[in-house]
């Protein structure tokens, strides 16, 4: 499989389709297609690699790392932060720092939520 394809199948996992993809990361239509012919650079594939949550590694191989691997040490944490990557209005802190503690990773989402909420209401009250 090539990279492109690996691309499309993870992005697909993910939710998103190549051309949504390149839209929400600023890159020219059709790009990602030619992957498999010109290889991009190592800041674009960091991007896609982040965005998709996953590493660049496995963008290139299709292989996992072991479970002592993970960006975040902590599973519960870990799991916290995989809710934050699949909430759009969340996802800016999906690059919080890895070493967080659970708890603090709640505290931070809490925080954004109520943040958002206040957003809506004083749009909704027409401000």
């Amino acid at each position: 499989m090539g990279l492109y394809e690996q691309i499309r199948d993870v992005a697909k996992v993910r939710g998103y389709s190549v051309n949504r993809l390149e839209q929400e990361l600023g890159f020219a239509r059709s790009s990602i297609n030619k992957f498999n012919k010109n290889a991009p650079s190592a800041d674009k594939l960091q991007k896609i690699a982040e965005t998709l949550g996953v590493t660049v590694d496995y963008l290139m191989t299709g292989n996992t790392r072991d479970d002592s691997e993970h960006y975040y040490a902590n599973e519960e944490t870990r799991e916290i932060a995989q809710e934050i990557f699949e909430n759009p209005d969340l996802r800016s802190l999906f690059h919080a720092a890895k070493d967080l503690s659970p708890e603090r990773l709640k505290a931070h989402i809490d925080f954004m939520q109520s943040l958002k909420q206040q957003e809506e209401k004083h749009n909704d009250e027409g401000c």
